[in-house]
């Protein structure tokens, strides 16, 4: 990257501080894990610098956001596009929505988090708009696993929002409410609006993709398990991929084939039931 703003790792993992570049903004000269505790629980002791508080962080990356997207915009305009990614801390650990948008979902801390996460992605599609790049930018919006125990999925299922939409488990399990995520595209210029692929990719697959939007080849030993969905994208061609090795966070393996899926393992591999060395699995088959 030419330039960066962010964080050292998860909002839940010390130290707290923002980074620019190659520097800490504020020497993170306190010690402790208290953020804000809005969903009751401390997040890990460590370095944290004064003033930095976990509501902030995801309205201050997306200023930074939109900062960049008027700034790069003009020489966009004259041909030299530019790459953003921007890696929300939400909604992981802790659960921090700001004070304008407790109790705006009606349901929990968790989906006032998610309802603020989408709004600032309206801010930076507001940029993209009002600096006329909408048209022609490619935005992408998907996640890294399925969601969390953390968000309550009992009490969020009981209100009528399952977040892994019906599929077994969630984030850390071999299950594919663990693995399977939402992908969403806007690019005017070359994908139909509210068009719908349901093709098997994985988050693998960016590096040949964009290597293929830009026309570059990749050497022989970059991304050899990456395989490009741009003619996916633009409507054309077959699926690209076919198969995908899985891994839960306990080290259990999973392949996946077309609609089926084998997992070496008796139980989730992760944190949903049966839990790996915590819930009885005699009697159920060694893989599934």
């Amino acid at each position: 990257f030419d330039e960066f703003f962010g964080i050292s790792a998860s909002l839940d993992m010390p130290p707290y501080t923002y980074i620019e570049n190659d520097h800490v903004t504020a020497q993170p000269t306190i010690k402790n894990g208290f953020l804000t505790g809005r969903n009751g629980k401390r997040t890990r002791v460590g370095p944290r610098a004064p003033g930095f508080n976990a509501e902030d962080v995801l309205p201050t990356f997306t200023k930074r956001a939109v900062a960049y997207i008027d700034r790069a915009a003009p020489a966009a305009k004259s041909g030299k596009p530019f790459y953003l990614y921007l890696a929300f801390p939400t909604p992981h650990t802790p659960i921090s929505p700001s004070v304008e948008w407790l109790g705006k979902s009606g349901l929990n801390f968790y989906a006032d988090y998610v309802m603020e996460s989408d709004a600032c992605v309206g801010e930076v599609l507001d940029a993209l708009k009002r600096n006329g790049l909408a048209k022609n930018t490619l935005v992408v919006f998907t996640s890294d696993n399925g969601c969390s125990p953390e968000a309550d999925i009992p009490y969020l299922t009981s209100h009528g929002h399952d977040p892994s939409d019906g599929r077994r488990g969630y984030k850390a399990d071999i299950f594919d409410g663990g693995h399977r995520i939402p992908l969403i595209v806007r690019w005017p210029a070359r994908v139909p609006r509210d068009s719908r692929n349901n093709n098997f990719i994985c988050l693998g697959d960016f590096m040949a993709t964009c290597a293929d939007l830009l026309k570059v080849k990749l050497p022989d030993n970059a991304a050899e398990d990456s395989i490009t969905f741009l003619p996916q994208l633009l409507g054309q061609g077959p699926p690209g991929r076919d198969t995908l090795v899985e891994s839960s966070i306990n080290g259990s393996f999973g392949i996946r084939q077309g609609q089926w899926k084998l997992a070496f393992c008796a139980d989730s591999g992760g944190w949903s039931y049966p839990r790996p060395g915590r819930d009885k699995t005699n009697g159920l088959p060694r893989f599934q």
